[in-house]
């Protein structure tokens, strides 16, 4: 809960990957607030309160999980409209031509984006913003499991994590606008 509320202010796409890795701490945890509360929200050193917000705060993310059938896989749908938002934004900026440099920035990570597509098998259905979130999340996990990362794949992660680093922090200013603008 704290962790999520900083991160969805300072930077959407580490939000989105961080609420991911939430779902699957609960799904590890068989959605079971019981171990939550063993596992995570009994050893912070925080007060009963702060505790109990924290608390509350899985236990709607495990409700909410339940409620869509998101049990074994899948997002919750508050994530997949944040990520639809960022797209939506990073279609916008595509547009705009003051955003040379961004447009610039996508051009150069596009080829890894269409190679990752090939190797993963997304189709079109997934779009950029969402392939390149997931790859960052897999490499993630790759890195929690001590697997080995090649070189290529970090060469792409790191260009890929260049573009959502600059659109998370556009996006931050989107937010911030005002539409009559």
């Amino acid at each position: 809960m704290l962790i999520a509320k900083q991160k969805k202010e300072e930077n959407i796409a580490e939000y989105v990957i961080y609420m991911w890795q939430m779902e699957d701490l609960l799904r590890a945890n068989q959605l079971d607030i019981e171990k939550i509360q063993a596992l995570i929200i009994d050893p912070y050193q925080v007060s009963d309160e702060v505790k109990a917000e924290m608390r509350e705060w899985y236990d709607n993310l495990i409700q909410m999980m339940k409620m869509e059938h998101l049990e074994e896989k899948g997002h919750l749908q508050f994530i997949r409209n944040t990520v639809d938002d960022i797209n939506d934004l990073h279609m916008e900026l595509l547009q705009k031509p003051k955003e040379v440099q961004y447009n610039a920035l996508f051009f150069k990570t596009l080829p890894f984006l269409v190679e990752l597509r090939k190797k993963v098998g997304a189709g079109e259905e997934m779009n950029d913003i969402e392939l390149a979130l997931q790859s960052l999340y897999g490499v993630l996990l790759l890195r929690l499991q001590k697997r080995e990362i090649t070189k290529e794949t970090l060469v792409a992660i790191q260009q890929i994590s260049q573009l959502l680093a600059v659109l998370s922090q556009k996006y931050k200013t989107w937010l911030c606008e005002d539409p009559e603008d």
